[in-house]
C-alpha cells in the first residue's frame, strides 16, 4: 500500500473570545491507500476539525497535508473545490434533500458536475443496486427508514467515483442493528470498490467492527495509533483504556475491587487474555503449586476475529506458591496486581 493521506505536524488554531483554541495540535499521521482507518475520540478531541481539514473545508494553520498526491495547503479555492469532488462525505444526519427522490439525491452531485443525463441515470441505477435500494429510486426520504436514508447517503457519496470516503459519525443516529448493516455496506465499498475509508466516531464498536487501523485523539493530539487489535488489546493511553472499558467492562473499577476484597481473602490479580496466551494452561497448573483460584471478574470479546479481554482472579495459597503461579502467568501474558 501507499499513503493516500499524509499529515505532517498539522495544526489548526481557532480564535475565540477567551483566546486561541488548538483544535488540532501538531498531528503526524499517514493513512494508506485502500485501508479503512478509524479516528476515535470523545467530544472536543478534534475529530470533526480533522475531517474538515482533509476535505479542504478548513485551512491548516501550520503543517503539511497531502491528500491523494496534492498538498491541499497550497491549493487555491477553485482547486480545492475540484479536489473535494474526489472525496465522498457521509454525514450523521444524512443531509438528504427532502424535495428530491432517492434517485434525485444520488444524482445531484453528478448533475452539478455536468454529467450527461444518460450517464447520470446509468450511474444512479448502478449505485442504488449496489446499496440495495434500486426499487426505492422514486421514493422520497420521508418514506425511508434511518438505515435506508444512510444507504442513500453512501450511494450519493460514491456518485463521482471518489478515491476517499469520509464517514463523520455516520452511524450515531442509528440503532445497533441498523448500524451493523451500514458498517457491512461500508466494508463492501472498501473491498469491492477499493475506496479508502476514514471513519470518524466516538463509538468503539464502530471502530472494532470495520477499521484496520485507528488513531485515538485527545485534546487535538494523537494519543495512540496502530492496528485496531494492538491499540485496544494493549492500550497505553488512559483515554484508550476508557474506550475499551465502555465496551468490554472486563476490568474491575475501584468500587468493584473494594467489594472483591471484602468477599475474598486471596491475592487479587488481573491477567490479560489473548489468543494463544495459554492463560488457561497456566491456571491448570495451580493445583500442583498448592494454589487455588477463583475467577471473580472479567470479560472476553472478539476483535478482528481474535479473542481478547481479561480475567480477575482471587488466588489462595502460601505467599511463595502464589508468587510462583503469578510468575508463570507473567511468562505468557500481562498481569496487574490489584491496588
Amino acid at each position: 500500500m501507499s499513503p493516500i493521506i499524509e499529515l505532517d505536524a498539522v495544526t489548526k488554531v481557532f480564535e475565540s473570545p477567551s483566546g486561541p483554541v488548538r483544535a488540532v495540535d501538531g498531528i503526524d499521521l499517514t493513512i494508506e491507500r485502500g485501508e479503512v482507518f478509524g479516528v476515535i475520540g470523545y467530544s472536543g478531541a478534534g475529530k470533526s476539525t480533522l475531517v474538515r481539514l482533509i476535505n479542504g473545508l478548513e485551512r491548516t494553520t501550520s503543517g503539511r497535508l497531502v491528500v491523494d498526491g496534492d498538498d491541499v495547503t497550497r491549493l487555491s479555492e477553485r482547486q480545492l473545490e475540484l479536489k473535494r469532488r474526489h472525496i465522498g462525505m457521509i454525514f450523521q444526519q444524512f443531509n438528504l434533500f427532502s424535495s428530491r427522490t432517492v434517485a434525485g439525491n444520488v444524482g445531484f452531485p453528478l448533475k452539478v458536475s455536468g454529467w450527461p443525463k444518460a450517464d447520470r441515470d446509468r450511474r444512479i441505477a448502478e449505485l442504488l443496486d449496489f446499496v440495495g435500494l434500486l426499487d426505492r429510486a422514486h421514493d422520497h426520504p420521508s418514506q425511508l427508514s434511518g438505515g435506508q436514508k444512510q444507504r442513500v447517503g453512501i450511494a450519493r457519496a460514491l456518485a463521482a467515483q471518489p478515491s476517499i470516503l469520509l464517514a463523520d459519525e455516520c452511524t450515531s443516529a442509528l440503532d445497533p442493528e441498523t448500524t451493523q448493516d451500514v458498517l457491512r455496506l461500508l466494508r463492501k465499498v472498501n473491498a469491492e470498490l477499493g475506496v479508502t475509508i476514514v471513519v470518524i466516531t466516538h463509538e468503539l464498536d464502530v471502530v472494532r467492527s470495520i477499521a484496520d487501523r485507528v488513531a485515538v485523539l485527545e485534546d487535538g493530539k494523537v494519543a495512540e495509533l496502530g492496528s485496531v487489535f494492538d491499540v485496544f488489546t494493549r492500550p497505553k493511553a488512559e483515554v484508550t483504556r476508557r474506550f475499551v472499558g465502555t465496551v468490554l467492562h472486563d476490568r474491575p473499577r475501584t468500587a468493584d475491587l473494594a467489594r472483591l476484597r471484602r468477599t475474598h481473602d486471596g491475592r487479587i490479580v488481573t491477567a490479560d487474555v489473548l489468543d494463544g496466551s495459554r492463560v488457561g494452561a497456566v491456571l491448570g497448573s495451580a493445583g500442583e503449586l498448592g494454589v487455588t483460584f477463583e475467577i471473580v471478574y472479567g470479560g472476553i470479546g472478539t476483535l478482528q476475529d481474535r479473542s481478547f479481554g481479561s480475567l480477575t482472579l482471587a488466588l489462595d495459597g502460601e505467599p511463595a506458591d502464589v508468587d510462583r503461579l503469578v510468575g508463570r502467568l507473567r511468562e505468557v501474558t500481562t498481569v496487574e496486581e490489584a491496588r
